[in-house]
């Protein structure tokens, strides 16, 4: 070995997750992307749950107290897809809408 020259001696092999096509990094070192989340959050106040509307009565109408946004501390009336309890918190596209009060005949 003291015989060898420095210009015969092959360079350190990369990784293989640094070579294309090679295995892929460990799940624990890769960067998961953060969910862009958009609307705001709402805490359901009361649910009215005499009157359901929908084609098979699954959606229920809600009141809801907005936790974010410029409409912080108003409580407007939405219509919501499945089970819901009062506490639970929503996320809403938009607070402008507000839901018609479901009137039984």
């Amino acid at each position: 070995m003291a015989d060898e020259q420095p210009n015969d001696r092959k360079p350190p092999k990369a990784p293989p997750s640094a070579e294309p096509g090679g295995a892929k990094a460990k799940p624990e070192q890769q960067e998961r992307p953060q969910a862009q989340l958009s609307g705001y959050l709402a805490e359901v106040v009361d649910v009215n749950t005499r009157v359901k509307t929908g084609i098979s009565g699954e959606i229920y109408s809600i009141s809801c107290k907005i936790l974010e946004g410029n409409d912080k501390g108003r409580i407007i009336r939405r219509n919501v897809l499945g089970p819901i309890k009062i506490g639970d918190v929503v996320r809403l596209p938009d607070t402008s809408r507000e839901a018609r009060e479901i009137r039984v005949k």
